[in-house]
């Protein structure tokens, strides 16, 4: 269900707008992404798992949060990101 150290690093590496960024915005919001699509995996084994659901839904509102911020500061920056990672709104 957690992410791998190595997948974690693959996506600060790709998402990083600098030499170690790790806080950045788009690093979060892939980081978070990938949270996400991996819980929402778990739930087609395990419908009934309301605690990991709880959790999801934090995750989500979290990245809706930074994606928001993105937003505001930088629209082109925002487009660029929701494309990337695939994510619709």
């Amino acid at each position: 269900m957690s992410i791998t150290p190595e997948r974690k690093a693959e996506l600060i590496k790709d998402f990083a707008t600098k030499d170690g960024d790790t806080g950045s915005p788009e690093v979060q919001v892939a980081i978070l992404t990938e949270r996400i699509s991996n819980l929402t995996g778990h739930f087609k084994g395990h419908a009934k798992d309301n605690h990991s659901r709880r959790g999801l839904l934090k995750l989500v509102s979290q990245r809706r949060r930074l994606l928001d911020y993105v937003k505001a500061k930088d629209e082109p920056r925002y487009r660029t990101l929701i494309e990337r990672l695939g994510i619709r709104r």
